[in-house]
């Protein structure tokens, strides 16, 4: 009876723990998109190809939760490779001298309808700034392959200007959109 009793405290303990996960970037069942204004007139789409990075998810006590991304600041892709070209000059980006954004949670917040936010240090163009971005989980649960799967979504609107990006678009375009999907897979 004793040895039940510390089993199931011990399980009990562990259901408490967060879990680790890879985003799945091989199945690319993960994107890091943004959309800014074009001249006030349309939205202007694209992502980023390369990234990667691992979060811990506790469920029971969501605010143990962590992440930690970085993305690939030259696979940038708007199906446009004149556009994709400038984006990636000194103008913008500048990925010679900046190859990768980064992003380490600080905090993590979820309320029981799954949505919350996520705060932490977002660094873009060599400019590192605390932000927050608002998520929603997804979903959570065992996949086809045996492994287990949890999902979110996340967006947030930077200025470009704040991260040195000062070239002149127009007044519409001075802020832009990132929408960044994760689904994990547990490790």
């Amino acid at each position: 009876m004793k040895q039940k009793t510390i089993l199931l405290l011990l399980a009990f303990s562990l259901s408490g723990m967060a879990a680790d996960y890879k985003i799945d970037v091989k199945g690319m069942h993960a994107s890091v998109l943004f959309k800014i204004s074009h001249l006030g007139t349309s939205w202007l789409r694209g992502g980023f190809d390369k990234f990667d990075g691992n979060f811990s998810f506790n469920e029971k006590n969501p605010s143990e939760s962590k992440i930690t991304m970085t993305v690939n600041t030259g696979s940038v892709n708007t199906n446009h490779a004149e556009r994709d070209s400038h984006l990636r000059g000194d103008g913008f980006l500048n990925t010679d001298k900046f190859p990768t954004a980064t992003f380490t949670s600080d905090s993590f917040n979820l309320g029981a309808d799954g949505s919350g936010t996520v705060t932490g240090k977002f660094n873009l163009h060599g400019v590192e700034k605390t932000v927050e971005m608002a998520i929603k989980k997804v979903g959570e649960g065992k996949d086809p392959w045996g492994g287990y799967r949890v999902g979110f979504e996340g967006t947030m609107t930077i200025k470009l200007a704040d991260y040195g990006m000062t070239k002149n678009l127009g007044k519409a375009s001075e802020t832009l959109e990132l929408i960044v999907a994760l689904e994990g897979v547990r490790h």
